[in-house]
């Protein structure tokens, strides 16, 4: 059989395989550089940044759960202007995609930060985290309702003329009718999902365990949910998946992509085995090897 080819294509953004890295698990890359040739991944996704410097949640903001963890680690960055002076320098010479995910509080510091990354000429895409609290609506994440994801789509996508994939929050009740919605407002692809509200409880002392009482689950523990959604937002809309939640090996990845994912992210995996990235690139290549298919294109929602 000649060559298998990995590549996929997500709006204008051509990646050399389907696997990337979640936010927030693998910082801006180059701290992985010792366990993992960056150069075999499909694309980093490096960690949440946003307009201003932000410190973060107290601690502890971390926890250790049953198939999974949880964080509520708070978007800590220094801040889109920082990572423009002092982290674009490094990570633009990275031979794979290096894509940057952005928060905000509010639809013009959305904006506003989405604008100052379009300046970079090697960040090819961002990726919009819309599960952030939208503090003019009580705090309630943009995420959850169809007007809230909506308006934040529409004001970056006025200002950001590169690809946009837009973060999900799994934590609504029709993850199809929000794809759609952003879908309307020029969204070029959806991730999903991002982590589930959890929370874990320490019985000795009768506190929460994490410093806000609740956090994001993550883990092998969502997959299942995630596997679900991926499915349902296939069928709902037109642009392409990035699939994430609880893939832990080349199986699982295989399983976003079946379920229509047109390429996946690995988050929780990476602190448990920095070099799980590059294992599960070479185990898709084995699948579809094993199979005799030339393309992992042939496989994107195959299971439908």
């Amino acid at each position: 059989m000649e060559k298998i080819d990995l590549r996929t294509r997500i709006g204008s953004l051509n990646l050399k395989n389907p696997v990337l890295t979640a936010s927030g698990t693998f910082g801006y890359g180059l701290e992985f550089a010792d366990f993992v040739d960056l150069s075999q991944l499909g694309g980093i996704i490096v960690k949440g940044t946003t307009l201003e410097p932000r410190e973060g949640n107290p601690y502890p903001r971390m926890a250790e759960t049953a198939q999974g963890m949880l964080n509520c680690v708070g978007l800590q960055n220094k801040g889109v202007d920082y990572f423009c002076e002092h982290i674009y320098p490094e990570v633009r010479k990275l031979d794979t995609a290096v894509l940057v995910n952005v928060s905000g509080h509010s639809v013009e510091t959305y904006a506003e930060c989405a604008r100052r990354i379009a300046e970079l000429d090697d960040i090819p895409a961002i990726e919009l985290n819309i599960s952030c609290p939208n503090v003019k609506q009580g705090g309630m994440a943009f995420g959850v309702t169809c007007e809230g994801a909506a308006s934040v789509v529409r004001a970056v996508r006025a200002v950001y003329p590169k690809t946009l994939i837009v973060k999900l929050s799994p934590n609504v009740t029709s993850i199809a009718d929000i794809a759609r919605a952003v879908e309307a407002e020029g969204a070029d692809a959806v991730s999903l999902i991002n982590t589930l509200m959890g929370m874990a409880i320490d019985a000795e002392r009768r506190k929460p365990v994490l410093s806000i009482g609740t956090g994001g689950l993550s883990g092998p523990a969502v997959k299942p949910v995630a596997l679900r959604m991926v499915w349902q937002v296939y069928d709902a809309v037109k642009i392409p998946i990035v699939g994430l939640g609880g893939i832990m090996n080349a199986t699982d990845a295989i399983e976003f992509i079946l379920a229509g994912a047109t390429a996946i992210e690995i988050g929780t995996a990476n602190f448990i085995d920095p070099a799980v990235t590059v294992k599960v690139v070479r185990g898709i290549e084995d699948y579809l090897q094993r199979h005799g298919i030339a393309s992992v294109h042939d496989l994107i929602g195959a299971a439908h």
